[in-house]
């Protein structure tokens, strides 16, 4: 049971600060890729650790199966590069680059993914603490009231009749009539002068 005020929420899952992620993930690239590929299983490791989904658990195990096949690939050849043959080293080189590039292209898309589906963190929230609403915020308990209410009349405002049409200023009125006296002047003097 709960006293007054707002009801505590629920710790939701907890998404890092985009700066944590961002340095996580150079970190778990920086190392597949300098090591060849030989501990993608540690981006593939955290990545079935956040996501918690079977398949990632499962390509954990098929990038450590891979891995360790590789490393008894590379133990099994010659230490002199003269006595390996052209196909050991090709397949040895497109071993490493489809490991690698499946391991990375995956391992980020699915993160990158995971924690888009998230959303991004409440602003000035501390862990297990809510944000504090912003002024123009509401809480959605209030939210919900204010949805159900009719917007209620100022009894305090009088109603404003519309506008009435203004009649035409008794200027332009006059100036109508002096240029038709005009145009007609105008007129007759043309006719005079056309009868000379």
């Amino acid at each position: 049971m709960h006293g007054y005020g707002p009801t505590p929420q629920q710790q939701t899952t907890s998404r890092p600060s985009p700066a944590t992620l961002t340095a996580v993930r150079v970190i778990l690239v920086t190392v597949t890729v300098l090591s060849c590929g030989l501990l993608g299983w540690v981006a593939m490791l955290r990545l079935a650790i956040v996501t918690r989904r079977p398949r990632d658990w499962f390509l954990l195990a098929v990038v450590i199966v891979l891995n360790v096949a590789l490393f008894a690939f590379i133990m099994a050849t010659p230490d002199d590069p003269d006595e390996m043959s052209d196909a050991a080293v090709l397949l040895m080189l497109l071993w490493i680059v489809v490991l690698l590039a499946g391991v990375l292209t995956y391992y980020l898309y699915v993160e990158i993914r995971h924690y888009g589906s998230l959303g991004s963190p409440p602003p000035y929230s501390a862990p297990g603490h809510p944000a504090p609403l912003l002024p123009y915020q509401q809480h959605p308990a209030q939210q919900h009231q204010h949805q159900n209410q009719h917007p209620q009349p100022n009894p305090y405002t009088v109603p404003t009749p519309p506008p009435t049409p203004t009649p035409a200023p008794q200027r332009l009125d006059q100036v109508r009539a002096e240029l038709d006296e005009l145009s007609d002047y105008l007129r007759k003097e043309n006719r005079e002068g056309e009868g000379r």
